[in-house]
Parts: C-alpha cells; structure tokens; sequence
C-alpha cells in the first residue's frame, strides 16, 4: 500500500511539473494564446506548422530540434527564476556572487547563440531581395551584440519589429514587455533609467516600485496629478512649491471650467501642524467631500526657493490614516539626502516619488527629464486585472503616459544614467559648500540668510530628523533687506555676480546659480501670495554646486565693495576674515567627508552574510 500510494503522489507531482512545463515553454508558441499542445513536441510541430515549414524537410528537421531545445530551456530559466526567488534572501554572500556570475554568464551564452543566427538570417533576408538593394537593411540580429556593451545602450526607434499575430496583442494587453510597440511607450534606455531611478530610491523595497519617465520635471508632476485627481477633488499642498507647479495647480486644476479642483495651501513643516490643518480642510469642504470628492495631499520637500524640509514620513501617517494619497516632489532631495520610500513603516512613505531628472540627479545642464515612481499595481497592470482595490484602467501607464505623450527619449534618459553615477560624490561637495557659505553669509549682520544649514534655523531640527547625515538642502535664499538697498544699488551688485554666481532659471547643476525668484522661478504668484511664501524683491535664490566655494565667497566680497561699500561705508568690514573663511572650510570639509566615508559598510560587514 505504502508503495502505491507513493507512486501515486509522484505520478501527480510528475503531472504538475509537466504542466508547468507547457505553461511556461508556450509563452514562446506563436500560438501562445490559442496552442492546444500538451506536450513540447506538440508545441514544436505546432510552429513549424504555423510558418508553413516541412517537418520532413532537413531545415525542417533542424528547426525541430532547435526549437525543442528552447522550449526546453524556457522552462528550465522559469525553474531558475522559482528556485532564486525563494532561495535569496537565505544565501550567504559567496553562494549570490557565484549565482550572479553563473547567470550572468548563461546571458552570454544565449545571447551568442543568437549572434549564430545573424548570417543565416541575413543570407535568407538578402534572398528575397530583388537585387536592386531597395529592400534595404534588417537590422533585427545586428542589434544582439548591444548585450555585451558595458553601458546601456542608446535605442533610437520609433516603433519595433512584431514577432507574430498574437505576441503584439499581448504586447498592446500589457502582457508581454519584451515586445515593445512603440518608443514613446517603452524604451530599453527608458527602462533601464527606470529600474535605476527605483534602485535608488527604493532600496530593498525596489520590487514594490515601478517608475515612468517623462521629458520634464513638469510633465511628470501633471502626470501624477492628472492620475491620482477627479473632477471635484480637494488637494492639500505645502506653501512652498516651484512657481511652475503653483501656475499649474491655480491655473488649470483649479478652474472651475477645468479640474474644479479645491486647493488648500499648508503653510506648516510639521506632523501635527499638517493634522490639524487636515482636520480644519475636512470641516471647510466637508459639503463637497460628502457629494464624492477625495481629499488628497502634494507636498515639495526640501521646497523651493527656501529649501525647507517637511515632516514627510509623519505628514503621509496622518494623510493615509483618512485615506488620501500622497504625492511628494522629492526633486533637491535626491536619494542622497532622503529616501523617503525606504522608510520601515509603509505607512510612513509617500504614495508617489517625483523628480525633476534635470536637476542633480543628472547635474550636466543639458537635458530636461522627469520621473514619477510608485507602487507596482498603482503603475501598471495588464488590461483587465484588478489588484488592492486599482483597476488597470486606473493605473499611471494606462490612464495617463500611454496616451499624453510627454515620454522620455533614450538619449535624454542615457544622459541621466550618466550623470546619476556621480550623484553621491556631486552631492558631498554641494553640501560642503552650502554649509560653508551660509555660515560666511550669516556672520554678516545685515544679509539674512533663510537655510536650514544653520543650527538656529527653525527648519533645523527636521532637516536633522529627516536628512541622511543631517545634510542640508544645497537650495536656499538669501534676503539683503536688513542692509536697506536701494532698488538700483541691490542691481547692480546682484549683476556683478556673474561670473562666478551664473544667471540661469534652472538648478541642480555644477555651476553655482543665483536668481531673484520673485522676477522669475516664482513670478507666477501674485505679489501677495510671493509674501506668504517668504519672498521678497530682494530675495535671491542660490543653488549651491561644485565649484571651489572660496573663489564664490571672494567674488561676492567683491562685488559688495564696489557697489554696496560706496553706498553703505563698513558694510565689507562685518564680513569673516579670510583666515576664519580657510579655517571654517577645512573644519566643514573634514566633518562632512567624514560623515560620509564612516556610514559606508564596513569591511566586515561586507565580508560578512547580508
């Protein structure tokens, strides 16, 4: 009996392995949704059939054979994947170095057998033509050697070759990734500044998470906005946000001909000032929230111009506790200052990440890019699935980036893969630089200046709480208002600035740059609202970079003696002396270095098992 039986539940578990065994080699069937083959053979005669190829022919006989063996090897790699999934986390780190190299290594292999078919394929194609070369080139095999380049590659296509029938349908049903349809849906370059973008951010949460690339910061952010807002809704939004978002949250969502959407703006940085401002928008629009509309909450943080952080793991508790999403544009962050998805507490993290690609994260000033990352099922799902309440239909792919088109191109997203690699190293020296100079600046008794770098600062303690290391935001402002200049003296000393300091719109660059937000970045409020917002006419915005912060500090010294020292006699003397300057940058530069280098793992921690 013992021995029936045994042979009976291996009978079933036999049964199972071949079923999953079809199930996974017909994903490669071109009859893949309509294959009624139980066994690989079946599905190999079934191809030949469907290209019209004599089985009892020798090319016939030889595609056979080949295409066994990657039906087979497509269940064998699906039983790879099964085995690694579960396995992982439980490996030591010796056993995931020999596992990486072992598959990375089964890559190359698969992909020279590819690089095998291209000059059979190209004699085949090259038959077909009529000699007069018209035909043109295929360049489907040449592109397999890209595997082995050691950066991504710069895909530049509009649209992609069809495999057959019904793997383009699947690829239209968000079935099937590796048939791209169309460049401004999805891009290789695109993907692989994606799946970068979420590895930073996410960290060991990075599986939960999927990004969209878009050509802007701003395209990005109406993205999110458009996805996650209905007609109606009520929208919570820290005070201090980018001019460009103001302008497009007043005057578009907010019109009553177009989104209707109510704004309440939050003038506070912390947890429990944002719940009692959540309490009192419940109350005022609590006519309109009864009839359907969803209450949910943006928030900029570090925000521009001043640079200020908010509560964000405290305020998205208190937000998700009444159900409202929130959106967080963590663009003068970067993952370098916070990481706002790698919080413990689920709860405690934003529903959406944005950047503004443009600045830091790609530093070179040369391109213009954005990224919205979210959790999985609130970004894609294949049409006619439903996961944790989000239809597909709801999801950012398909409700906004399949049919806006503000997409990413390839060249735009390599140049922000470039610049990310030196991300961290960019970032130390902006930091060490704004903490060197806010401090030169704030020995000054009649410049102000508005950074949460300085100790005394009312923005300091979140800035401590939330930043990695403490690290202030390289953004910030200055005010020249206690010094009273005169409209023209503060001009002409605001444009002796140049060169060092450059007037450019845009930040997160190398260069140090400098403009007065209330003629430009945020000449979008009304005089009024620049007010609330803390900006004054003499108010200059500075956007700290790499460059050698002395050489800053001496040009701004400068520039105050030739055109602010005439009018206000003594106002150079109360500036620090150039040996406390030298002493004050060799103390930051060490602290902070320091900082940086001792929160790196150890070596024997990166011996050791992760």
């Amino acid at each position: 009996m013992q021995s029936n039986s045994h042979s009976l539940h291996s009978s079933s578990r036999d049964g199972q392995a071949t079923d999953n065994q079809i199930k996974h080699a017909s994903v490669l069937s071109p009859k893949r949704n309509t294959t009624q083959a139980t066994t690989v053979e079946a599905l190999v005669d079934e191809q030949l059939a469907h290209f019209g190829i004599d089985a009892d022919s020798h090319y016939g006989k030889a595609l056979a054979q080949t295409a066994h063996h990657l039906y087979g090897a497509q269940s064998s790699v699906m039983q790879l994947w099964e085995i690694t999934s579960n396995t992982l986390q439980g490996l030591d780190k010796e056993d995931r170095v020999a596992y990486f190299n072992a598959k990375k290594f089964l890559s190359f292999q698969i992909a020279k057998i590819l690089d095998t078919l291209q000059n059979p394929f190209r004699a085949t194609y090259q038959s077909l033509s009529s000699g007069n070369g018209s035909q043109g080139h295929y360049p489907l095999f040449d592109n397999v050697t890209a595997l082995f380049s050691a950066t991504p590659v710069v895909v530049r296509t509009a649209t992609y070759v069809y495999a057959c029938t019904e793997w383009v349908d699947d690829a239209f049903q968000g079935k099937e990734f590796t048939h791209q349809i169309y460049s401004r849906l999805l891009n290789p370059t695109n993907i692989s500044l994606a799946n970068a973008i979420v590895d930073l951010e996410a960290g060991p949460y990075a599986a939960d998470y999927l990004a969209w690339n878009f050509n802007s910061g701003m395209a990005a952010i109406d993205a999110c906005l458009s996805n996650v807002l209905s007609h109606g809704d009520v929208l919570i939004v820290s005070r201090n946000v980018y001019g460009g978002v103001y302008q497009l949250l007043h005057d578009y969502f907010a019109r009553s001909n177009r989104m209707d959407i109510q704004i309440a703006w939050f003038d506070g940085y912390d947890a429990q000032s944002f719940a009692q401002f959540m309490h009192q928008t419940q109350q005022t629009y609590a006519s309109r929230l009864s009839d359907g509309a969803k209450l949910h909450v943006y928030l900029e943080s570090p925000c521009n111009p001043h640079g200020y952080v908010l509560d964000v793991p405290g305020i998205c508790e208190i937000a998700h506790q009444q159900d409202a999403l929130v959106m967080l544009d963590s663009t003068l962050a970067t993952p370098v200052l916070h990481q706002p998805l790698q919080h413990i507490n689920k709860a405690a993290r934003p529903d959406y990440v944005i950047h503004s690609y443009t600045k830091d994260l790609c530093g070179s000033g040369a391109t213009t890019a954005g990224v919205v990352i979210g959790e999985g099922h609130r970004m894609f799902q294949p049409k006619g699935s439903s996961v944790n309440g989000v239809d597909w239909s709801q999801t950012m792919f398909w409700d906004v980036y399949y049919i806006k088109g503000a997409f990413l191109d390839s060249e735009k997203a390599f140049d922000v893969l470039n610049g990310m690699k030196t991300l961290e190293q960019r970032m130390m020296t902006k930091v060490i630089n704004t903490q060197v100079f806010t401090e030169f600046l704030n020995a000054h008794d009649y410049i102000r200046v508005n950074c949460h770098a300085l100790p005394e600062h009312s923005n300091a303690g979140l800035r401590e709480k939330q930043h990695t290391h403490g690290w202030p935001c390289t953004l910030f402002t200055v005010d020249m208002a206690p010094a009273q200049l005169p409209r023209d003296v503060f001009t002409r000393f605001f444009d002796a600035l140049e060169p060092a300091f450059s007037h450019q719109v845009s930040i997160g660059q190398n260069n140090t740059i400098i403009l007065c937000p209330a003629l430009t970045s945020h000449s979008e409020l009304s005089t009024d609202e620049q007010k609330k917002a803390g900006i004054e006419l003499t108010t200059m915005r500075i956007a700290m970079g790499t460059d050698n912060v002395k050489q800053l500090i001496a040009h701004f010294m400068l520039a105050a003696k030739h055109f602010i020292e005439p009018y206000a006699p003594g106002f150079c003397d109360k500036f620090m002396a150039n040996d406390a300057i030298d002493s004050l940058y060799l103390k930051t530069s060490e602290r902070i270095c320091a900082q940086h280098f001792s929160s790196k793992a150890s070596m024997a921690s990166l011996m050791s098992s992760q």
